[in-house]
């Protein structure tokens, strides 16, 4: 999958467009096939470190909090397929040291 990474936090800093591996899925997860995303100003402010006190992302990690697009396939414990073919999403913490969304 294409992503926009930050190697490491900086103000103004480049983004690097990155071929990343396909996320893992969890039992509580979502994948869906991005069909439109945006970098809002919420990622620039996460790149440019405003946030790193209490948002732990240790670079590298992945920007993008805003997406469209049609769901693949649904963990265990997701919602039914049928209910979730198409989606748009919204901020949500996540475990681990990359950003996600909620589907």
């Amino acid at each position: 999958m294409k992503a926009f990474v930050v190697d490491k936090y900086q103000k103004k800093g480049a983004l690097r467009l990155a071929d990343m591996p396909e996320p893992q899925m969890g039992a509580d997860d979502v994948l869906v096939r991005i069909e439109a995303t945006a970098i809002n100003q919420l990622d620039g402010k996460i790149r440019d470190g405003e946030f790193k006190l209490f948002l732990h992302y240790r670079p590298p990690f992945i920007l993008g909090h805003d997406l469209a697009g049609t769901v693949l396939r649904v963990g265990a414990n997701g919602p039914s397929p049928r209910a979730t073919r198409s989606c748009r999403s919204r901020t949500i913490t996540t475990r681990t040291s990359t950003t996600g969304t909620l589907a």
